[in-house]
């Protein structure tokens, strides 16, 4: 009969030579991820350096000259403004940016 120490003792995980491709399969996938985390970074940086460093202000259409630029009321002036939102409103929002 086996005892506790032998049952705890034997190897039961078969040979370890039949798994031999998990490891560069790992390193292959390690690398991939790698590189397209680099290639997206650098591709990222590009494109925030194309940015200007300011954008003209929205809702100031006579500084910017561009007609589609204006905001339009969507009450057509027929009622108050909807104080149901908390969302601030463009004299708060000039305030504070």
């Amino acid at each position: 009969m086996l005892t506790a120490a032998q049952v705890l003792a034997e190897n039961n995980f078969g040979d370890t030579r039949t798994g031999g491709l998990a490891g560069p399969m790992g390193l292959f996938l390690i690398l991939v991820l790698g590189t397209a985390t680099v290639l997206l970074i650098r591709n990222m940086n590009a494109r925030l350096r194309r940015l200007p460093d300011r954008f003209p202000e929205q809702g100031r259409p006579s500084e910017t000259g561009r007609a589609d630029a204006a905001v339009t009321d969507p009450t057509d002036g027929t009622g108050g403004p909807d104080s149901s939102s908390d969302a601030p409103t463009g004299r708060q929002q000039r305030r504070n940016g």
